[in-house]
């Protein structure tokens, strides 16, 4: 016998609340206005439920699944926080299964999340990209080398990191899907993320400056903007980005196999 889903119900199994107010907010009439197919609304579920167990839900302050809803409105519900605000990204920029994607100049969204929000020495923020391009480009920030900057963003051989401090950080390796992102806990010190792997900066924080954080470039707008394709984003507080990461990539993996 089938299962009957009523208003983002499985009949006989509840949602997890935040899940459950997320998707009904894609939903609504002034997103999607129509329901997500039931394996999409599993998905979303899962993934909520699986950061609960892992302890990373509530270090996530602002956030935004940019893929799963069935437009362009839909994808910028914000699963966290405020919602963000689109500067010139059209509905043909976003794919259900790998995100929105930038165009190397006047796409970006504003995160509406100040940089200095959260604590000095307890923030991350991050960007799950699933797809790369080769030239350099700021991905995401508050802006570029100020005092108690954040912000990464690819260079031609590797990525540059700066997490609450004016210091380039670069990380050399191969640049692939997934998580790019930073995250502090101490004053001393920050970890930073690509391509499936973690590396420490013994860099010092500083006061985080007051400026916003914007997706595919950062406050200031500079130029080189990012024409990666991004299907994720969250910041807030210090967590673990290796979970965060392999949460993500099983949520755009259910999606894959659930959108047709």
């Amino acid at each position: 016998m089938s299962l009957i889903y009523i208003n983002s119900y499985a009949f006989g199994v509840a949602l997890d609340p935040d899940a459950e107010a997320y998707i009904t907010a894609v939903e609504g009439p002034s997103a999607d206005n129509q329901a997500l197919e039931p394996a999409v609304v599993t998905a979303i579920n899962d993934f909520v439920v699986g950061c609960k167990a892992d302890g990373i839900w509530s270090a996530i302050k602002a956030s935004c699944i940019l893929a799963g809803a069935r437009t362009l409105a839909g994808a910028l519900v914000p699963l966290v926080g405020s919602a963000p605000t689109n500067s010139n990204f059209v509905a043909g920029d976003y794919n259900r299964k790998t995100g929105l994607v930038g165009n190397a100049g006047n796409k970006n969204l504003s995160c509406n999340r100040n940089n200095n929000a959260d604590p000095q020495n307890n923030f991350h923020m991050s960007a799950y990209a699933s797809t790369f391009t080769s030239r350099v480009q700021y991905m995401m920030g508050s802006s570029d080398g100020n005092t108690g900057t954040s912000m990464f963003g690819r260079l031609t051989n590797d990525c540059f990191f700066r997490n609450r401090c004016s210091t380039r950080n670069d990380a050399a390796g191969a640049v692939a899907a997934g998580l790019i992102g930073t995250t502090r806990s101490t004053s001393s010190s920050f970890t930073a993320r690509f391509g499936g792997n973690n590396t420490t900066f013994n860099t010092a924080s500083q006061t985080p400056e007051n400026r916003n954080i914007r997706l595919f470039t950062n406050d200031f707008l500079d130029s080189p903007t990012s024409d990666c394709r991004f299907a994720f984003y969250s910041i807030g507080e210090n967590l673990d980005l290796a979970l965060l990461d392999s949460r993500v990539a099983t949520l755009l993996n259910d999606f894959g196999a659930a959108i047709s």
